[in-house]
């Protein structure tokens, strides 16, 4: 247990001194945001928004199971 405190406090106490590295953490940050947040919206659509529970499960099998050609 004592072990967890002192790597808890060593983290704590190096991001208190840090002088750039918060700038870098906040660059990091609003790349997150823009890669989740923005970019799901505009290039991954909610394809199954506004269908019922049956269009759903439907939609769903036709596009995991693959095709199996006539013969």
């Amino acid at each position: 247990m004592e072990t967890l405190r002192k790597v808890i406090r060593f983290y704590v106490e190096g991001f208190r001194e840090m002088t750039v590295g918060r700038t870098l953490w906040a660059i990091i940050l609003i790349k997150l945001f823009i890669l989740f947040a923005v970019l799901k919206v505009f290039f991954f659509p909610d394809l199954l928004a506004g269908k019922s529970p049956s269009e759903k499960a439907g939609c769903v099998l036709e596009n995991l199971t693959p095709e199996i050609p006539q013969p």
